[in-house]
């Protein structure tokens, strides 16, 4: 993959706008994050662990494709897991969409994260309303509404961009923009 010379922009927020524009704005201005900190990095920096943690830049988007995944096409959409998440053996690896992550080339990983955000925006594409209940339920039997779901992807976004920021700086110096 050739990247760029210079770091493509952070998308825009808009100041305003109704509920499903700022929320989408938000998620994607995160997912938007967590690739810029692993813009610029070959394959064996993305790959790099600093210790004592297990956490690579690789672990981290392989993660959020993962996880992307299972809120929009399983939970929400009452799909079967698919590959490459379907075959993974979770008893043996609770983090088994690391693990996968850290075998990947860098374009494999990109192109993951990248097919997996696509489907989650076709799915909020496709909803009702923001009201609208996820096909599957928790444990409790409760369903969760989209709402909820976006909502909760910018949280886990967030978090893990501040794992990145230091995996990032730790690795070349590199601060967030």
């Amino acid at each position: 993959m050739v990247l760029p010379m210079s770091r493509p922009p952070a998308p825009t927020i808009p100041l305003h706008g109704d509920e499903p524009i700022q929320l989408n704005a938000f998620l994607d201005y995160y997912r938007a994050e967590l690739l810029d900190r692993a813009w610029g990095l070959d394959d064996e920096q993305l790959q790099l662990a600093l210790p004592p943690s297990t956490l690579t830049m690789a672990r981290l988007i392989g993660h959020l494709a993962f996880v992307e995944d299972i809120w929009f096409r399983f939970r929400f959409d009452g799909e079967q897991p698919s590959e490459p998440w379907a075959s993974l053996d979770w008893d043996d690896d609770p983090d088994a969409e690391m693990a996968l992550a850290q075998q990947w080339s860098g374009d494999e990983l990109r192109a993951q994260f990248a097919a997996s955000c696509a489907a989650s925006r076709r799915t909020v594409d496709e909803a009702t309303s923001l009201d609208q209940r996820s096909e599957r339920s928790n444990a409790d039997g409760e369903h969760w509404d989209l709402r909820w779901i976006l909502i909760h992807m910018i949280e886990e976004y967030a978090r893990h961009c501040g794992h990145a920021d230091l995996i990032r700086q730790s690795i070349d110096g590199d601060r967030a923009r």
